[in-house]
């Protein structure tokens, strides 16, 4: 029996057996509690240069379905878990989770106690960690390990995933919009996509929105706003917010922009831009909020919901955004989930969107904020 070696940056050293691609890794490691979706979580842009860790102790057991994650890139350093399926059953399975890792080029570490694991990053914070072959490290491994970084998380995951993007729309589309004279009930959007999870195409559409357009990081406010888009939506990507300066600035500007009073429904990442462009501060969590049950509380009601989130980053109640009120909070940590803006016609959520958060921004559509016939 061959074994491999999780090695953490604060010296705690895991015996366990490989599966998936036969290599090294080293990343910052991170935990997702979600019970199912682990097909969602190995394709999400935003675990960009991370080693995950699923707290469920079996994964795998409904196989690899290549719809439920589309055929992009996988953006994780490393993947691991405490059991994984050898014979999933499904009758939509193409294969097991073994073989994708390897195909991928994923390396995975299995036959370990997740639970302990997962304490150890609750109590300490977010480290980073290796996955090796021996549990010696050299003196280059362990500077390596410890000067681990995700910078520029944004463009290097999109330059990973220029051939496709997560939503499957071209940027010189004009989509559900070509046609003005057809009348639709769904709202036409522009989506300015900073590494959106795969299935935002279609959760948008369940919810009445169209995509029109799907612009990259590199495009600026006056690509977006040229469009007929009844809207804007600014996705989630990962990294740290604070790195994209020039997103900031351009987000300033769609702001600024008094002539085209365009909706902004802003999500995960850009939920946070949205603010810094603001003036609001963000800062990180010790260890994140990852996860299909990270319960939500709406403020100035007895209302919440179970959310689905993916970040590491919050918007610091020390620097709140200019015109904004807090209107959803995290159950667990009190920290901001949520805003509705006052001086432009914007919402923002730190979540996936609920039905509700659709319908709210759906009735800001219909209220003649948007000037994007004019």
């Amino acid at each position: 029996m061959s074994y491999v070696y999780l090695i953490l940056e604060n010296g705690a050293v895991f015996r366990g057996q490989p599966f998936g691609y036969d290599g090294e890794a080293v990343g910052e490691l991170v935990f997702s509690t979600a019970m199912t979706g682990y097909l969602e979580t190995l394709s999400d842009p935003s675990y960009y240069g991370q080693i995950v860790l699923q707290t469920f102790p079996l994964i795998g057991n409904y196989g690899v379905i290549s719809e439920d994650f589309g055929s992009g890139p996988i953006h994780l350093s490393a993947y691991i878990v405490r059991d994984w399926c050898q014979e999933p059953s499904n009758f939509r399975s193409e294969g097991n989770l073994d073989s994708f890792l390897r195909k991928n080029k994923i390396p995975g570490i299995f036959d370990i106690d997740t639970r302990k694991l997962t304490r150890i990053i609750r109590e300490n914070g977010t480290l980073n960690a290796m996955i090796s072959k021996s549990f010696e490290l050299s003196e280059a491994q362990w500077k390596k390990l410890r000067e681990h970084k995700i910078e520029n998380a944004v463009a290097k995951a999109a330059e990973k995933s220029a051939e496709k993007s997560a939503l499957e729309v071209s940027a010189d589309s004009e989509g559900c919009c070509k046609d003005s004279s057809e009348a639709s009930k769904e709202a036409c959007v522009a989506v300015w996509d900073f590494g959106a999870a795969y299935g935002l195409n279609e959760i948008l559409s369940n919810n009445g929105l169209c995509v029109s357009n799907v612009f990259g990081h590199k495009n600026k406010a006056d690509d977006l706003l040229s469009t007929k888009a009844d809207a804007i939506i600014l996705t989630g990507g990962p990294g740290d917010p604070k790195e994209n300066t020039e997103l900031i600035e351009e987000i300033k500007k769609l702001c600024n922009k008094s002539d085209r009073n365009i909706p902004i429904l802003a999500i995960g990442l850009g939920h946070q831009l949205l603010a810094i462009a603001n003036g609001a501060k963000t800062e990180k969590l010790p260890f994140g909020h990852r996860g299909a049950n990270q319960a939500v509380k709406e403020v100035g009601t007895s209302s919440a919901f179970v959310t689905a989130q993916n970040h590491g980053y919050f918007v610091s109640e020390a620097l709140l955004p200019k015109g904004a009120t807090m209107s959803y909070i995290n159950v667990n940590d009190g920290t901001c989930e949520g805003f509705e803006y006052k001086n432009i016609p914007a919402l923002s959520v730190q979540f996936e969107p609920t039905r509700e958060i659709f319908k709210k921004f759906k009735k800001m559509i219909e209220g003649g904020c948007s000037n994007a016939s004019k």
